[in-house]
């Protein structure tokens, strides 16, 4: 059970009373030390209100709230005209999203291993479809995938070396799972069709998974909204734990589809019933989410990630039922 608070909370809601609630569940929060107030989170390169930032591909972010991840709002790529002088960042010196320190990175990870911490290493956010996005335009993107665009082909190329370099570094490392955050979903359907998954991405996907699962590493992948059509695709790939968001694909689904097959990392709902709903009605999704998809033998893991304009008695009640819930199994 992981409970994930947004560095945005921290000043869209009481500070005592976070750090309270955290104290008074130690199930979610194992190593929790209380902040010194006030608390100002060390906020993202991209989520900084009012800070326009470059990423390494060259994609400029914004956000107009400290603490949420902003959208880019520049292209580097937008005009083919530009790509014959890009140059991509350095894998062993950038991740994508800012600059990495391999030995340093290597140095936490043996530390945590040491304390019998699980060990996660993985690609930024949105590593594949959503980073041709950023560089191309979404519109931009998808015409390319329609015209067969030659271009395109030599962009995800290199762009999928860029990332498995990192995923060879961290398999070199010896983490314990390998991840692969990827937004793919809409709230009805993903954002792009299975046709063109299977043809411009899941090829990407499979190869860079493959290098986990053949040294026996297990590949955990995130993704949020309606991801049904893509399921079988990212099996196949090599998905081993599968993050995805409970409602908008239904409990009934994805119980018929991964109960006692694959590992169900389940992100609660933060849309309707926790932020709208009473604490009652928080407390029987949540039941009814064990209930349906954990088993005696495990595959059920969740997540809930708190943002702004949730009800105080409803973040509670999250973190309660989560906690009584736990305990089922």
């Amino acid at each position: 059970m992981t409970f994930a608070i947004n560095d945005a909370c921290w000043h869209h809601y009481p500070q005592d009373w976070l750090m309270e609630q955290m104290e008074r569940h130690p199930l979610l929060f194992p190593d929790f030390k209380p902040y010194e107030l006030p608390y100002t989170p060390n906020y993202g390169l991209c989520a900084r209100k009012d800070a326009p930032y470059t990423d390494d591909f060259g994609c400029v972010w914004e956000t107009t709230d400290d603490g949420i991840t902003g959208t880019v709002v520049g292209h580097p790529l937008e005009d083919w005209a530009a790509y014959s002088k890009y140059v991509f960042p350095d894998p062993m010196k950038q991740m994508g999203i800012g600059p990495v320190n391999w030995e340093q990175t290597r140095d936490n990870i043996q530390k945590r291993k040491a304390r019998g911490e699980l060990t996660v290493g993985g690609l930024r956010h949105g590593h594949t479809f959503l980073q041709l996005s950023d560089l191309r335009g979404y519109t931009n993107l998808l015409f390319d995938m329609a015209d067969e665009e030659p271009l395109l082909w030599d962009l995800i190329e290199r762009l999928e070396a860029f990332n498995h370099a990192i995923i060879r570094k961290y398999l070199e490392i010896g983490v314990d799972m390998v991840s692969f955050p990827e937004d793919l979903g809409m709230q009805v359907g993903p954002m792009l069709s299975p046709e063109y998954f299977k043809k411009y991405i899941k090829p990407s996907y499979s190869r860079m998974m493959n290098s986990a699962r053949e040294k026996g590493v297990p590949v955990h992948m995130h993704s949020d909204g309606d991801i049904r059509t893509l399921a079988d695709d990212l099996i196949e790939s090599g998905v081993m734990v599968i993050n995805l968001q409970d409602l908008v694909n239904g409990i009934g689904w994805i119980r018929d589809r991964f109960r006692g097959k694959v590992c169900v990392d389940l992100d609660i709902d933060r849309q309707s019933v926790t932020c709208q709903g009473t604490p009652k009605q928080i407390d029987q999704l949540i039941h009814d989410e064990v209930e349906a998809l954990a088993c005696p033998d495990g595959g059920l893991t969740m997540i809930f990630g708190l943002y702004p304009g949730t009800p105080l008695e409803n973040v509670k009640a999250v973190m309660d039922a989560m906690e009584r819930y736990a305990q089922w199994y």
